[in-house]
């Protein structure tokens, strides 16, 4: 079974792939398959997947109040979908801010930029201290 860490790569990687156009369900059901996304799993990153696109702009207008230039517009595709994903989980699945941060600075370790990690990290350490 995926652990919950491969779950966020695959929300982030298809919120990717929604953003260069690849948004059929055969797509997603392939994808998923490939990385052995099955069952509960995959149930919860389809519904992570479609509940943030459901609530892209509500969640990009929270993010716009943590950015210094204001622009999201500014940042890397990736780095977006990371931050969404992060919000989406602080807000919407209730999940430990802690937790968040973490997770999402491992990805962007993983899958963006040297300077991304500090960036996600300074980011949602701004929302964790308004919490």
């Amino acid at each position: 079974m995926a652990t919950r860490h491969q779950a966020r790569q695959a929300v982030v990687s298809l919120l990717y792939a929604y953003e260069m156009g690849n948004t059929d369900d055969a797509f997603i059901d392939e994808f998923l398959e490939e990385k052995k996304i099955r069952n509960e799993r995959k149930e919860s990153v389809v519904k992570s997947f479609r509940e943030i696109l459901a609530t892209k702009d509500k969640l990009d207008e929270q993010i716009l109040q943590y950015l210094k230039d204001g622009d999201l517009d500014k940042v890397g595709i990736v780095e977006r979908n990371i931050l969404r994903l992060g919000f989406y989980e602080i807000n919407e699945a209730q999940t430990d801010i802690a937790v968040v941060i973490n997770e999402a600075v491992e990805l962007a370790k993983e899958l963006t930029s040297d300077t991304s990690p500090r960036f996600i990290n300074g980011v949602l350490g701004a929302l964790k201290a308004k919490k």
